[in-house]
């Protein structure tokens, strides 16, 4: 295990992971679309909140356990679902599981993930997971993977519902981003300069989509995935599809992708167990809220009908303390994941982890609280948020 001790912040992983990683799968995943403006506006607006410093209070005893649906958490994050996180570290799926497995939070695989469900639950021993759905137009192709989920042991099914179509981002168009990438010259001379991720690759067989190729009817390689891909996101997807995946799920379903109160009282009315207010990490619609903007009046909306949760921009165990205290009942992080895992595999994302509690921690007994289930909006400045 290498020693990360000087690794303070999140920061420090990211300049690491831009380092290391090859250019199109670093820009895939810290990019947004279009001018980017809301992809940035999730961070700054963050940094516009401000908290209330209390003294002379005692700080001994304090925990940042919790519970997201009903499970257990050492702090109030999971890992999102993220594309192509076997692209940034080889096995990078499995890498994260099983440090969010060690840590005591719980990991999302990505429909589009490297590494498959089974791939998953092989190799963590088949400690729960959550699995993130896209709906496809190929509904049998949808039956069979809630059905693989299921047999793999995801304890949470998390929808997201604002991908029926792609929103366009530059970087992923100029870098011609493919997985495995293409063995163009420009390509050929960028991963010159990335040694440990071409080692890496050369050491694993996952290198495709490990959930659609073999899977999906007409899908052998990655030759035919393209195509495939491009024609099966469901611009029809409607709250019926929603009815129907949590009939034919059965268990815990999550609904991700609410920014609006009018669909976070529908998502609310659907049955679902949780809601997150997200944006995608602004590379959908760009000149949308951040999700942090978006939070308190989509958390004041449902009360107590629906969990409520966020991502998007948490870079720091201070956003993650600023979203509990406007609503959030947990928080998703992805790039902070992606950066630990693209520097230093699972040893970085434990880091990312570790540095994110910490910060939470001693931040809350700042604020004058010793329990996260004890934070609310009164630990935040008035006037700030």
């Amino acid at each position: 295990m290498p020693d990360l001790s000087k690794i303070t912040c999140i920061e420090d992983l990211r300049v690491i992971a831009q380092s290391r990683v090859p250019r199109m799968f670093y820009d895939y995943a810290d990019s947004g679309a279009w001018t980017e403006g809301t992809y940035r506006a999730n961070e700054a607006d963050f940094q516009k909140i401000k908290l209330r410093q209390r003294v002379a209070v005692n700080m001994e005893g304090r925990s940042t356990r919790t519970t997201m649906v009903g499970e257990e958490v050492a702090m109030p994050v999971a890992i999102a679902p993220t594309g192509l996180t076997g692209m940034q570290h080889a096995d990078g799926e499995i890498l994260g599981a099983r440090a969010a497995k060690a840590f005591g939070i719980p990991f999302t695989l990505s429909t589009m993930s490297i590494c498959s469900l089974e791939d998953i639950a092989e190799n963590t021993d088949r400690h729960p997971f959550w699995f993130q759905l896209y709906v496809m137009r190929d509904r049998d192709f949808i039956e069979r993977l809630i059905e693989r989920a299921r047999a793999a042991n995801v304890s949470a099914l998390q929808l997201t519902l604002d991908l029926q179509i792609l929103g366009q981002r530059h970087k992923d168009i100029k870098n011609g981003l493919t997985a495995p990438p293409k063995p163009t010259l420009r390509n050929l001379i960028n991963l010159a300069g990335k040694p440990r991720w071409c080692l890496g690759m050369l050491g694993t067989k996952r290198r495709s989509f490990g959930n659609i190729v073999g899977h999906a009817k007409g899908v052998g390689d990655l030759s035919s995935l393209s195509s495939w891909t491009a024609e099966q996101f469901d611009p029809a997807l409607s709250w019926a599809d929603v009815e129907w995946i949590k009939k034919l799920w059965g268990g815990k379903l999550i609904l991700k992708g609410i920014l609006d109160v009018e669909d976070a009282r529908l998502a609310a009315s659907s049955g679902a167990d949780a809601l997150i207010v997200s944006n995608h990490g602004g590379r959908q619609l760009d000149g949308a809220p951040s999700s942090i903007e978006a939070l308190p009046a989509i958390a004041e909306a449902v009360g107590t009908e629906i969990e409520v949760w966020m991502d998007g921009g948490i870079r720091s165990g201070q956003d993650v303390l600023k979203a509990r205290a406007l609503g959030a009942r947990g928080t998703l992080i992805g790039r902070s994941f992606l950066y630990g895992l693209g520097a230093f595999g699972e040893a970085g994302v434990t880091r990312a982890l570790q540095i994110l509690q910490k910060e939470l921690d001693i931040t809350m007994a700042f604020c004058g609280r010793t329990q996260i289930d004890q934070v609310d909006s009164s630990i935040l400045l008035p006037g700030t948020f």
